[in-house]
């Protein structure tokens, strides 16, 4: 399905005639840094804003990513009259290939995020199955009872927007994610006038993220990373300089290859989805490289370290990307050499100082120069940037999104000193149900389903509660695997049992302890015989039980125990 450029503005908005009430249902984003989606539904029309994914807690082993639970859409998938999208990062685009597949419907986006998108569908064959239409800043596109604008906004990734979402039953403004940037790297600055044009029409309700709402004052501009960059490299001439960012941040890009051009050293670009955005944004002109400036990373030993860039991914400590495989000495084409000056130009996500810290003290271990402070700023708006928000669009309600509960929490008290009191506040919960109109007061009315379904390797949703438990419990603890073969109808023992010991114990090593389990579970099968019980389920209780007691006594650990019983 080729691409269509929307080229209409949108017609009147019907008046409520029926009184109906606009349904705001977040499905995500509302408890955690991610997983962004919300369902805006008026009588038979919904439309759902984002459809992000999260990345796993530490504690979800083995689990890949964590896409929303879309019941409710699924369940309604009749209604669901398309996706819109505000921009091109993952916590908002990365689900939409899972959703799709339930919930078939166009999307709406701007070029760069549709171009980041488009290479997603491709990736799971649905390129050709899903309907994807891009608009530009300023227009509008009708879908059912909606009409929905989009409006210039400033983020870490070009083409972001916010959302006038009209209703019969008012207008909602939603962010999306921004800061107010006046000198953007590419493009234009957020367009203001207009928040303050929709805010004279009169808001039912702005979505505002919260991301930084913690912070005081105003986010820098991104511009102010080029400065930097300018000085870090001017102070490191004799050294081979690798940065890494997020590759998503295609002004952060811009500007390393910019500097690098200014100081003549050769760029060599490093990880998947780095080349992957860099190649998209290039195509879409979103990227100016001057000519002769990139080269592959087999070309880096042909020139002097001291003239060469490398650019990559790996800047939040993934354990796969390619920086991480630097710090471990495992990338197959880059070795991290003495005198390296790695860059880390993003901030950690929250919860990710961990993987950050240890990819820093790795790097330094090998005797590089690590600067992790000032080669960054944020994408998100600060607590000045969301009053001004606020002072243009004047809504009749507040919905702190985008954040953990004290994100959302900070943006709430900021606001109460912009005069509004908690009745008009909604903190809102994954799976609420608020309904909200002009003529009536605005309350949460029920819950749908909602929640995270857990992606792993080709699996989606198959590991669950009770999996990631048994994971927790395997890593914590280990793993006792007793193997036995008994007589069928007797259950007298004809081999075994044998222990087998991962996580736990080094079997060579506690062979006292291991001996005493063997006598456990005898005694175990001896009592199971003497009560003439010849159930397996009941005999691999009983070795459950009493083998789990005894470790327990003897090593105040909590093994998982796996009797395996062969018939003969």
């Amino acid at each position: 399905m080729c691409l269509e450029t929307i080229i209409f503005f949108g017609g009147a908005v019907l008046k409520n005639v029926n009184n109906s009430k606009l349904k705001i249902i977040p499905l995500g984003g509302m408890e955690l840094i991610g997983m962004n989606i919300t369902a805006f539904e008026f009588e038979d029309s919904i439309i759902v804003v984002d459809c992000g994914l999260a990345f796993p807690a530490e504690d979800m082993f083995g689990i890949d990513l964590v896409i929303p639970d879309v019941t409710y859409l699924r369940d309604n998938a009749d209604k669901v009259k398309g996706f819109v999208i505000t921009h091109g990062h993952e916590d908002h685009i990365g689900a939409l290939p899972y959703v799709l597949k339930d919930v078939e419907a166009a999307i709406y986006a701007t070029k760069l995020t549709m171009g980041i998108i488009d290479s997603k569908l491709k990736e799971h064959n649905l390129q050709k199955k899903i309907r994807r239409k891009v608009v530009k800043h300023g227009q509008s596109i009708n879908l059912g009872s909606f009409r929905i604008e989009f409006i210039k906004t400033n983020h870490s990734i070009v083409d972001a927007s916010a959302l006038a979402i009209y209703s019969p039953a008012g207008i909602i403004v939603h962010t999306g994610d921004f800061k107010v940037d006046y000198t953007p790297v590419f493009g234009d600055a957020i367009d203001l006038q207009r928040f303050g044009e929709i805010g004279k029409k009169g808001v039912l309700a702005l979505m505002c993220e919260s991301t930084n709402a913690e912070r005081p004052g105003f986010t820098l501009s991104e511009k102010s990373v080029g400065k930097t960059l300018d000085t870090i490299f001017a102070e490191h001439t004799e050294n081979r300089i690798i940065v890494a960012t997020f590759a998503s941040n295609v002004d952060r890009v811009q500007q390393i290859i910019n500097t690098s051009y200014r100081f003549g050293r050769k760029v060599a670009i490093e990880g998947r989805s780095m080349v992957n955005v860099i190649s998209i944004a290039s195509d879409l002109g979103y990227l100016d490289i001057p000519e002769n400036t990139l080269i592959e990373t087999e070309q880096l030993d042909n020139y002097p370290c001291e003239r060469t860039v490398f650019i990559t991914t790996g800047s939040q400590g993934e354990s796969m990307a390619a920086l991480s495989r630097m710090a471990e000495g495992t990338h197959k084409k880059v070795k991290i050499r003495p005198n390296d000056t790695v860059i880390l130009s993003s901030n950690p996500i929250p919860g990710n100082e961990k993987s950050v810290s240890k990819i820093i003290n790795e790097l330094l271990a090998m005797k590089a120069e690590v600067i992790y402070h000032d080669a960054h700023v944020s994408g998100h708006a600060c607590q000045e940037e969301i009053k001004l928000i606020y002072a243009l669009v004047k809504p009749k309600y507040a919905i702190p999104i985008h954040g953990e509960f004290k994100h959302r929490t900070a943006q709430a008290e900021l606001i109460k000193g912009l005069g509004y009191d908690n009745d008009h506040i909604f903190m809102l919960q994954t799976g609420d149900v608020l309904e909200l109109s002009e003529d009536s007061e605005a309350k949460i009315v029920g819950k749908v389903p909602a929640g995270r379904v857990l992606v792993d390797g080709l699996g989606v949703g198959d590991v669950g509660n009770i999996v990631l438990r048994d994971r927790q419990h395997l890593a914590e603890d280990g793993i006792i695997i007793v193997v036995m073969t008994l007589e069928r109808g007797s259950a007298n023992v004809l081999s075994g049992p044998d222990i087998v010991s991962r996580g736990f114990v080094y079997v060579r090593e506690s062979e006292s302890l291991m001996d005493g389990a063997r006598l456990v579970i005898s005694e175990a099968i001896e009592r199971c015989q003497e009560k003439g019980t010849s159930d397996w389920s009941r005999i691999k209780s009983a070795i459950k039980d009493d083998l789990g007691e005894f470790v327990w006594k003897e090593t105040k650990r909590n093994p998982m125990i796996l009797p395996i019983i062969m018939e003969v």
